[in-house]
């Protein structure tokens, strides 16, 4: 079964692409597939450049549209369910069962909270209990 985890900023003015690299480079120790469904290409311009400075020690390997990078970020979902999915869109995921594991990061400001809930009923809707962490 999917797994749904919301990563909710309460207290932090972080913003979703820079916890985004932060979290990615955790989950690559353990699972080398991440995939990060993001439909606006100004954002994704945004998410390759900001990976290509986050870290200087340590390369968070990734492209654009490219299944073989480690790190795939793509308007397109992803070809298999061994990925992890970062969902960058104001919509719920409603392929589920397509995906291993979906994580949404809330920003800590009202319109995205307000993204973030609509996500979180619709996920309950398709059936799925999503766990919740609040930073």
């Amino acid at each position: 079964m999917t797994q749904i985890s919301f990563y909710l900023f309460e207290n932090s003015a972080e913003r979703q692409v820079e916890s985004a690299c932060r979290l990615c480079r955790k989950i690559l120790n353990q699972h080398p597939q991440i995939w990060w469904y993001c439909t606006d290409a100004d954002l994704q311009t945004e998410l390759d450049e900001l990976l290509w400075r986050f870290d200087p020690v340590s390369f968070i390997p990734h492209s654009i549209d490219q299944v073989t990078s480690p790190v795939c970020i793509s308007a397109e979902l992803p070809p298999s369910s061994d990925w992890i999915v970062f969902n960058f869109n104001n919509h719920a995921l409603e392929q589920t069962q397509d995906f291993r594991h979906i994580i949404e990061i809330i920003e800590n400001n009202e319109a995205a909270k307000q993204i973030g809930r609509e996500k979180f009923k619709m996920y309950r809707r398709l059936g799925i209990e999503p766990r919740t962490f609040k930073l």
